[in-house]
């Protein structure tokens, strides 16, 4: 059984574009069906505008790769339910990551960003750093 996350624009950015960085787990995780990532529109658009950045130097071309990538194994949510019930967050442009692991109704939101993590005690869902889901999903060997 799958379990469904919410990745953070950063998150996914991370692992998309660094292939032997600390995240590039992440992407083993998700394509081997372990977790199931919830998008929507708007979170898709913003990663979309991420890889854009120019710092990066990717070509069009690479970019719609390494969406696609990652895009492949996630589930789209359609309708986003904003709700009272939620906290607010202090990042205006985070509050989207939150409604979606609500209305996904995901296990966990992986996150690096303070403010996200600072509402953890505060969601009914759970929010981790990746280096904690990476933990939670993959836990070491006992030796």
């Amino acid at each position: 059984m799958s379990i469904n996350a919410v990745f953070d624009t950063n998150v996914v950015v991370s692992a998309l574009l660094f292939r032997h960085g600390h995240l590039s787990r992440l992407r083993e995780i998700w394509r081997s069906k372990q977790a199931i990532p919830l998008v929507a529109r708007e979170t898709t658009t913003e990663s979309l505008r991420v890889l854009a950045y120019p710092k990066f130097k990717l070509l069009p071309d690479e970019i719609e790769d390494l969406l696609c990538d990652y895009l492949s194994y996630a589930q789209v949510v359609t309708s986003i339910q904003t709700t009272g019930s939620l906290p607010e967050c202090r990042g205006i442009h985070d509050q989207i990551f939150l409604e979606l692991a609500f209305s996904g109704c995901c296990d966990f939101l992986v996150t690096g960003d303070a403010d996200l993590l600072a509402l953890k005690d505060l969601c009914p869902f759970t929010i981790l750093t990746p280096a904690d889901f990476i933990h939670a999903i993959d836990p070491p060997a006992m030796g």
